[in-house]
């Protein structure tokens, strides 16, 4: 049954719909040159089906305030941005089969229950450092992802396409549909985890750490069954959820609804949208559309954001302190996560604040090659994730979970891991549009670094 606090309207400082936005500053929008154009693709997308419920929504909230008091762990990760190509079964199953994997790692490993979360189903934008982008002279509209435009270099192209929503919308669903489907069809039924095998493990220097897991979970659950006497039904799916970044708030807001006997908006295209850093301004759109929305929510922030500034952002995103609302996720960089983390977490702590705490060891380490290349080095990802741990150990503030950027595919985009991948090997298998991500190894092995950290910290 939904609290109290769950079912609680989020009240406004000042008045508030789902198109206030429009009257603050905007950051990261697209341009688009033809108003009557996207007036009717927002027309269409408004009166199309959702794509979550406010149900699933509430439920995910309860479980996020969990994690944030020790009881759960929070694991997201998907791409840095999808692409409507991408929409494939192949590419879905194996994405969700890495989810699984690592989420496998991780219950076994921490003892605790896993909130599962996708970067996916509507992970289209992507925030850009320059509106613009020039080649041999030619200077274009820089490509914003597939939701707005296309990574081909020319006018046609890069122009902003409203019609890219309602695509966006459709391939979204899809993908929802395809992995809601699997989920109830059994693929997550913990019975037979031997399923979400990917031909790595018969190759992999971690195979056998893998192996032993995956056996001794199907002995525990046989055990179990054997004292029951009957098959433990709810050890045959997973629940599973969705996220992405509300960049593209035209989109963000057709898909804003409110439902029978619930209170309040609901941001249906996604359970638990998030705030970049980019976008993250106190009298931004962003931050405006935000303050409004019944979902749980997150932010970004980094090493810029000064204790003053997250102070009175989380006053405006969560006055009333409703548990499970609020997630902060850091992305300080390996070189920076000592420094910059300890007056955040402090800042919370003097206002008697506890949000979930998440950290994003991705965004803060890419660097770029010689050649032009964006790349991040697996050694800074563990560092900063391991340093996070500690940080929050020495604060008295608790690490719920992590914001990865992988896939469940055999690229070469991160270098180091059991591999060992250099620079040379990225020009092997690259296929990112927009950043590095782990592969499906380099996922697995840092699954078994948080279970190793963690356990190092409890002295289990």
């Amino acid at each position: 049954m939904a609290s109290s606090a769950q079912n609680a309207a989020i009240p406004a400082a000042a008045e508030w719909s789902p198109a206030s936005w429009q009257a603050f500053p905007q950051a990261q929008q697209p341009s688009y040159a033809d108003a009557a154009e996207l007036a009717q693709a927002l027309a269409q997308l408004s009166e199309l089906p959702p794509l979550v419920t406010s149900w699933e929504i509430l439920s995910l909230k309860h479980l996020l305030a969990e994690a944030a008091e020790g009881r759960r762990f929070l694991l997201q990760g998907g791409d840095c941005a999808e692409s409507f190509d991408d929409c494939t079964s192949p590419l879905i199953s194996n994405r969700l089969k890495v989810m699984l994997q690592m989420s496998l790692v991780l219950v076994h490993g921490l003892k605790l229950p896993v909130v599962r979360v996708g970067r996916f189903a509507g992970q289209y934008a992507k925030p850009r450092s320059a509106d613009t982008e020039t080649r041999d002279g030619v200077t274009l509209p820089c490509y914003r992802g597939d939701l707005v435009n296309a990574a081909a270099f020319n006018a046609e192209a890069r122009r902003a396409d409203p019609q890219r929503l309602i695509r966006g919308h459709a391939r979204s669903a899809m993908t929802m549909n395809f992995v809601r489907a699997l989920i109830d069809g059994g693929f997550a039924d913990l019975h037979h985890p031997e399923y979400w095998d990917l031909g790595w493990v018969r190759h992999s220097p971690l195979q056998d750490e893998y192996r032993a897991m995956v056996e001794s979970i199907g002995n525990s659950l046989r055990f179990m069954e054997t004292l029951a006497g009957e098959p433990l039904g709810s050890f045959q799916r997973v629940d599973f959820h969705t996220s992405h970044e509300a960049l593209v708030l035209h989109y963000e807001e057709a898909l804003t609804r409110t439902v029978p006997r619930q209170p309040g908006w609901f941001n249906l295209s996604t359970h638990f949208p998030w705030i970049g850093m980019r976008t993250a301004a106190l009298d931004g759109a962003h931050v405006e559309y935000f303050r409004g929305i019944r979902n749980p929510i997150a932010v970004k922030i980094g090493p810029s954001t000064t204790p003053e500034q997250l102070q009175r952002l989380v006053d405006v995103l969560d006055p009333e302190r409703e548990p499970g609302r609020l997630t902060l996720i850091h992305r300080m960089g390996a070189a920076k996560v000592e420094s910059a983390l300890p007056p955040l977490l402090g800042a919370m702590k003097a206002v008697q604040r506890e949000p979930l705490w998440v950290c994003d060891p991705m965004h803060g380490n890419i660097e770029t090659l010689g050649n032009g290349v964006k790349t991040r080095r697996f050694a800074n990802i563990r560092s900063e994730l391991e340093r996070a741990f500690d940080v929050h150990a020495a604060a008295g503030t608790r690490l719920g979970g992590v914001h990865l950027e992988l896939t469940g595919e055999n690229v070469t985009e991160c270098m180091g891991g059991a591999r060992d991948l250099t620079e040379l090997d990225l020009a092997r298998a690259y296929k990112s549009q927009v950043d590095p991500r782990l592969n499906y190894e380099q996922s697995l092995e840092l699954a078994m670094l948080i279970v190793r950290k963690r356990g190092a910290l409890s002295g289990s």
